[in-house]
């Protein structure tokens, strides 16, 4: 199965998806995480998006297919893969589609996860991490013990004005792509995530008939 993770930033893709990808048997394709790893390894796509990065410009459109492509190309994926993050936009769908078709695939649902505006700027501008650590916590939900609270910081992506703006990006290119597959004849499941991750993920499985 290929399976399209949708979600403005904060949804909880990347938790759906690494649950998801662990049931279904089948690798989670996150450009992010692929892209630095592509990098920490040292690979001719991961050398070529080092160098874009480091020029402080934004890594185009066919080096990210080229990492999709590879991932894809590994018998891991060879029965579907769940992708989280990708495509952001129609243009990467329409790229996406045509990879598929070249290995006589297609995608065969799309799960969009839905969270109040209000809800994500709390889930994400409460985030602290600790800059020794890198351990991420949430001044509500799992606040850091009192002996680091000195030294956790708001990452500048995670300040309220910050996720407010990455909500006003999302709707504007990502969000179509829901009536993009739609149009398609995809299936899209409209699941509501501003539930406990156990909930949502079995809601997720239910749609899909597992």
């Amino acid at each position: 199965m290929d399976l399209i993770l949708l979600g403005a930033p904060g949804a909880g893709k990347g938790t759906q998806g690494a649950l998801l990808a662990e049931t279904l048997g089948t690798p989670k394709i996150a450009t992010g995480d692929m892209l630095r790893d592509a990098v920490r390894r040292g690979t001719p796509l991961g050398l070529k998006a080092k160098a874009i990065m480091d020029a402080g410009q934004l890594v185009s459109d066919d080096v990210v297919l080229g990492l999709v492509r590879e991932a894809l190309s590994s018998p891991a994926a060879a029965g579907g893969a769940v992708f989280d993050g990708y495509p952001r936009n129609v243009a990467q769908a329409r790229a996406l589609d045509g990879l598929l078709r070249e290995l006589g695939r297609k995608i065969d649902a799309v799960v969009n996860i839905g969270v109040r505006d209000d809800a994500i700027v709390r889930r994400m501008s409460g985030r602290r991490t600790d800059p020794e650590t890198g351990k991420v916590y949430h001044v509500e939900h799992n606040p850091p013990p009192a002996e680091i609270a000195d030294r956790v910081v708001q990452r500048p992506d995670d300040r309220e004005e910050t996720v407010r703006e990455r909500l006003r990006v999302y709707r504007e290119s990502t969000a179509p792509l829901v009536a993009f597959y739609r149009e398609q004849g995809v299936p899209v499941h409209e699941v509501d995530g501003d539930r406990a991750i156990e909930q949502v993920q079995g809601d997720i499985l239910g749609r899909l008939g597992r």
